[in-house]
């Protein structure tokens, strides 16, 4: 039998990867290497960082200890060829195999890469998916409009998760309406399962100290799992302390509690570590079992099954330009404090500050804070789109584009959302209590001290009036704007257009 190279990258780290069902335990050469190109395309956060190589090195390890041979190497290693298909040539000409097998990587670049590599590579679907490609396109054809939610209710019907018969399990299939909230006056789950770093993970850390110091974010305390076996206590510990009241706060945000009742399962499920299908199933049977409510279950489960599957699709039909899509034409550059520099918006510096900290900050922080702040003031939706794409640990472009060029930005021009997610500081004030302790006054609509929110939002509903006025969902909004004052209406897009100018000259705003 002839020899292949196995290809598995940082965030295909299952036994169950197509690649690997598709190889031959003994014959075939697993190869996986940390390289400088796939950790430096983006100055992705220490902590990603670290997590990724972690998780990689003790999947390695479990891989030689089930019986492979596995060709791994590390950051340092005086050899690195810098990027994969340096590594696969190495490899190559190490071992005299002459063919490479792998799965579907998630993003276009590097797709690109492999498709065109100088060594005959067979690259396999990803199988991990709930949806194929093929599935989603089917679906897809022919709708005028691709809205998450019947895509979900397919995927329902397809998983049999919470289904009763051909009906949705309580007669509904969404439960969103008692989802939304505000914050609770007092938070009783102390967060998510961490754990201490061990040997392997502790000689990361120094690596990503030594490497990755100039990169945003902190490195420590680290304390993600890198392991499945951890990764699945974590899901259990979310299922049995926070599932119950998931659901009901999973908009809200609050200053001394940065996880809230939210899960911290994604960076998990997108490295491999955890099946999609299996952390829904968790979650459908405490809800059978009686301990979690129905909307608390099902908003979970529509997380993963239908928007994760969903924006995997839009991601991979819509092609490798995606990224640059930018149909409202903004152009502002992103302003330094999205990078740790000062600001007097509370809301703003306490989303970034979780972000350098953590990691991570939930979709409403990530959709109405910081994306909505960008989207308001006519930031370049590429550079968000690659922010996001570095700060986060959950980030891999094939989730996180359509969700930042679609529906943070609206640079797609509506594929996904049917309007832009923007708002006024009364949105952020009803969700979280970051108002109280901000150098604005989110009651004051214009005027010293008035929330840039409020003059933003007018702002943009005003430059971009040709494209959205005749926007069912948005035309409430427009008779508003008229109904006020012609001075009041001059006053407020030109202090909007004052601050702005303030925000461009480099002032702290």
């Amino acid at each position: 039998m002839v020899s292949r190279l196995v290809l598995i990258l940082g965030d295909q780290l299952s036994k169950d990867l197509s690649a690997l069902k598709k190889a031959e335990k003994g014959s075939d050469i697993v190869v996986m290497a940390e390289v400088a190109e796939e950790a430096g395309y983006v100055k992705h956060h220490p902590k990603k960082i670290a997590l990724i190589f972690a998780a990689m090195r003790k999947f390695a390890q479990a891989l030689e200890d089930g019986g492979w041979d596995v060709r791994y190497t590390k950051l340092d290693d005086p050899d690195n060829a810098g990027s994969i298909v340096g590594e696969l040539l190495r490899r190559a000409e190490e071992t005299g195999v002459a063919g490479v097998i792998c799965t579907e990587p998630g993003e276009w670049r590097l797709l690109g890469k492999l498709k065109h590599a100088p060594i005959k590579t067979h690259i396999l679907n990803d199988d991990r998916f709930i949806a194929s490609h093929a599935e989603f396109e089917d679906w897809a054809e022919g709708r005028k409009a691709l809205r998450m939610e019947y895509f979900y209710r397919d995927m329902r019907r397809k998983t049999g998760l919470m289904m009763e018969g051909d009906q949705p399990a309580g007669d509904k299939w969404n439960y969103d309406h008692e989802n939304r909230k505000p914050a609770p006056e007092d938070v009783t789950y102390d967060g998510p399962l961490w754990f201490e770093p061990d040997e392997v993970v502790e000689e990361v850390l120094e690596l990503v100290e030594a490497r990755f110091s100039d990169h945003f974010g902190d490195l420590r305390p680290f304390g993600f799992a890198t392991t499945r076996e951890q990764a699945l206590e974590a899901l259990s510990h979310f299922v049995k302390h926070a599932l119950p009241k998931f659901g009901d706060y999973q908009d809200a945000m609050l200053e001394d509690h940065k996880f809230l009742y939210h899960a911290i399962v994604s960076p998990y499920i997108n490295l491999g570590l955890l099946g999609p299908l299996e952390v829904c199933q968790a979650v459908e049977k405490a809800w059978k079992d009686g301990d979690a409510p129905i909307n608390a279950a099902e908003g979970f489960i529509r997380q993963i099954i239908g928007w994760r599957e969903y924006v995997r699709g839009i991601y991979f039909m819509e092609g490798p330009d995606y990224t640059e899509r930018n149909v409202l034409k903004q152009s502002r550059d992103l302003p330094d404090f999205y990078w740790g520099a000062e600001t007097k918006m509370n809301c703003v510096a306490h989303a970034v500050a979780q972000t350098r900290e953590e990691a991570y900050a939930h979709h409403i922080q990530r959709l109405m804070v910081t994306g909505n702040f960008a989207l308001l003031a006519g930031v370049d939706p590429h550079q968000v789109h690659e922010w996001y794409l570095a700060v986060y640990a959950d980030a891999y472009e094939w989730v996180e584009a359509p969700n930042v060029v679609g529906m943070s930005q609206f640079a797609d021009g509506g594929i996904i959302a049917s309007k832009p997610y923007v708002s006024s500081g009364s949105y952020i004030n009803r969700m979280s209590d970051y108002c109280k302790g901000c150098d604005y006054s989110v009651s004051k609509k214009t005027g010293e001290g008035a929330c840039p929110f409020n003059l933003l939002y007018w702002h943009f509903l005003d430059r971009h009036r040709d494209r959205f006025e005749g926007n069912g969902r948005m035309g409430n909004m427009y008779r508003t704007w008229d109904r006020m004052d012609e001075g009041r209406r001059e006053t407020v897009l030109k202090e909007a257009e004052a601050w702005l100018k303030q925000l461009d000259g480099g002032e702290v705003v």
